[in-house]
């Protein structure tokens, strides 16, 4: 606010609490503190807020994530260093104004007439003329010329001449006061709202976080905020036909229940949907009621229009599901058999797999989703054909495995956006506690030209989902792909497959046909083995490994014999396959090659899938539950207030420009007078310079 960094210079005989409040008070303190604000922003931008630990762990690994937590980077802004920082900002603000404020206040109403002529003449902006008018007259007629022009004027008779004082833009002041103000009034409105009051409550009342399991009821009463808790941001979760009472204030090391002075039950979630399938409207009606009073009344709580009730705002945050019932045919993905039960469930519950072995999974139902808007853009992402292994065998393997059990939904560069239909989210765990997440959509989906089912898998929370991709049959099912998955683990099949194969590539008769039709057989049947593998590799990459030891002038070659004898294979064992089942056989025509082409290359991403059973959502009945934010925020107003007083201090520093304007008028003895008129200002720019000559020529003028 000065051209000094320095503070109070307080005078006392504890020169450590001289140099303290110095420190304090200070311009150079009080930039530094802005400047460790705006660093711990730019982190807390970077660095993702209150995410579940698990995902930092991930993220970052045991030994960073343990350094990082001691720091409170996870939610940087309720950390305690940060509310320590804007406590010594509003501390050293508060003293700097109080310094310089007195200052700025008396020289908005000071006139700065202690002036000599002799100073005014060493000003740059500067002119002397003299005038056959009388002194006083003069001064009169001066004194209105600069009063026309805004100027604010005074007149003072010195040392036997008259001084007119004039002043222009000392508001100017008041902006340096408004910005620093600002920052003090918003620190504290932040400092209101933030952590500060429960954290207060924690140090002086006992309450601690609660980090269990349990009914919201029966939480004890140390884990919860009473209803006058004056600052909290928490959310609830409410399913339809449900009602709550309570916020859920999320902590570090566990959740702090926020009891609420009225009871919202939820009637019904509304969704709306534009014609892509993406949602356009969130809103919630409800019935609100008194907890005191008893009195209740409907409304409806929509994305940016919350009910605001008592000095608690509740706004619609987003939703989830509220416990669908869930109903799902599980495939077996292990062995010769085509085995198939049915298994139902309900979100956020869990249900044991008992088709497993030994029972040893239990299915952790995570959500469900009645609707999915995903980019199905296919341009530019038709993926490779892994059949084209003779072309570059070791490139073209680990290219096209990547391609075809990589996301078949999301592409970064579509703009294709529609509604592929509902999906279920599950976990499987082990009897270790290990668990792989998977993410199986209902309905066949169109990618690269082709219905495919989707079957999302990934090992940990902050993965992405990778797809296996089940091509769907003529009955717009699994069936026929699941039914040729188990042939070609059946030994049996596999030699019915060979042996199909041969007669159809070999049909002559006699002694040279019947050996070469025994060889064309001995290769399918290998070539089957080695695709359906032997418990460690399967699929393209066991076809790899064996293509490899294969001399390098002759892989190609080889590779091309190889993967033509497999698809005849293939071909056959699934008609094998359907003949076992009483079935048809399928007619040889481009669509069901296609599927073949699609089933092989599922089967050889299958090995990637990790799962004893593949779970197709067959039916559901859903629950849906609003996830409301509900906030009592004391300090927004005064956080509006300052940002009303920074407004008001920045437009004044920038757009009000303080002039002081001085005329000294000295009596001559011809009855005349002389007069020295100079000008000053903060700020010298060519407005100043324009405004000077103006006021000089209407000055000078002769009356």
């Amino acid at each position: 606010m000065t051209g000094s960094t320095a503070g109070i210079q307080l005078k006392t005989r504890q020169r450590w609490v001289a140099e303290v409040v110095e420190l304090f008070s200070s311009m150079r303190f009080a930039i530094s503190l802005l400047t460790l604000i705006a660093i711990a922003s730019i982190i807390g931008t970077v660095l993702q807020q209150n995410q579940p630990m698990p995902n930092y762990v991930n993220q970052f690994g045991p030994f960073w994530f343990e350094v990082f937590g001691k720091l409170g980077l996870y939610a940087v802004y309720s950390a305690w260093w940060f509310l320590l920082i804007m406590g010594f900002l509003v501390l050293s603000t508060s003293l700097c104004i109080a310094r310089n404020g007195p200052k700025m206040l008396k020289d908005i109403s000071s006139w700065r007439e202690n002036v000599r002529e002799q100073s005014l003449r060493n000003f740059h902006h500067k002119v002397e003329w003299t005038a056959a008018v009388p002194a006083a007259g003069l001064a009169q007629q001066l004194a209105q010329r600069i009063g026309a022009n805004g100027y604010k004027v005074k007149l003072v008779e010195k040392d036997g001449a008259t001084l007119i004082a004039a002043k222009k833009g000392a508001a100017n002041k008041w902006g340096y006061i408004f910005a620093h103000s600002a920052i003090v009034i918003i620190c504290l409105g932040g400092l209101l709202d933030s952590d500060l009051p429960i954290r207060f409550q924690q140090w002086f009342y006992g309450k601690t976080p609660f980090a269990g399991n349990g009914v919201i009821s029966q939480i004890p009463a140390e884990h919860r905020l009473g209803l006058g808790n004056p600052t909290f941001r928490g959310n609830t979760l409410i399913p339809e036909g449900a009602s709550s009472s309570t916020a859920i204030i999320p902590q570090q090391n566990g959740v702090m229940i926020q009891d609420l002075p009225f009871t919202i039950q939820l009637k019904r979630f509304v969704i709306d949907y534009y014609s892509t399938g993406m949602p356009k409207l969130f809103a919630s009606d409800v019935i609100v009621r008194d907890n005191a009073t008893g009195k209740d009344f409907a409304a409806t709580i929509k994305v940016n229009e919350p009910l605001i009730y008592n000095g608690i705002a509740v706004y619609q945050s987003s939703f989830e599901d509220g416990g669908s019932k869930l109903r799902l045919t599980g495939h077996a993905m292990t062995g010769a058999a085509d085995k198939r039960f049915e298994i139902a469930g309900e979100v956020n519950g869990s249900t044991p797999l008992s088709a497993a072995k030994d029972n040893e999974y239990t299915v952790e139902w995570s959500g469900f989703r009645p609707f999915n808007v995903e980019n199905m853009n296919n341009s530019g992402n038709s993926g490779n054909d892994v059949r084209s292994v003779n072309k570059s065998i070791n490139k073209s393997f680990a290219e096209g495995l990547d391609k075809h059990l990589g996301s078949g939904a999301k592409n970064a560069n579509s703009k294709d956006l529609k509604n592929v239909g509902p999906s279920v989210q599950y976990k499987l765990r082990d009897k270790t506690g290990q668990a792989r997440e998977f993410l199986n959509y209902m309905q066949p989906v169109l990618v690269d030209g082709a219905y495919v089912f989707l079957a999302g898998v990934r090992d940990m929370p902050d993965e992405q989902f990778r797809y296996l991709r089940i091509p769907a049959d003529d009955e717009d099912s699994v069936d026929e792909w699941m039914r040729l998955r188990a042939a070609l683990a059946n030994p049996g099949l596999r030699a019915e497959a060979a042996a199909r194969y041969a007669r159809q590539a070999m049909k002559g008769e006699g002694a040279n046909a019947q050996q070469l039709r025994a060889q064309v057989e001995q290769s399918a049947l290998r070539g089957l083995t080695i695709f359906a593998g032997d418990g460690k590799e399967s699929g393209y990459i066991a076809v790899s490994r064996f293509i490899e030891k294969i001399p390098a002038a002759e892989q190609e070659k080889a590779a091309d014999i190889f993967m033509k004898i497999l698809n005849g294979s293939m071909w056959e064992l699934w008609q094998a396959a359907r003949a076992k089942a009483g079935l048809n056989a399928i007619g040889a025509d481009e669509k069901h090659a296609r599927f073949l082409q699609l089933a092989i290359n599922a089967m050889a991403d299958a090995g990637f899938y990790h799962a004893p059973v593949y779970l197709k959502l067959s039916g559901f009945d859903e629950i849906k539950a609003s996830v409301f934010q509900v906030t009592r925020s004391p300090g927004k107003k005064v956080v509006y207030l300052g940002c009303l007083f920074l407004v008001l201090g920045v437009f004044s520093m920038l757009y009000i420009r303080e002039r002081r304007l001085w005329v000294w008028i000295r009596p001559q003895d011809d009855g005349g007078s002389h007069s020295l008129m100079a000008m000053s200002t903060q700020r010298k720019t060519m407005d100043f310079d324009k405004e000077f000559e103006l006021l000089k020529t209407k000055l000078t003028q002769t009356a």
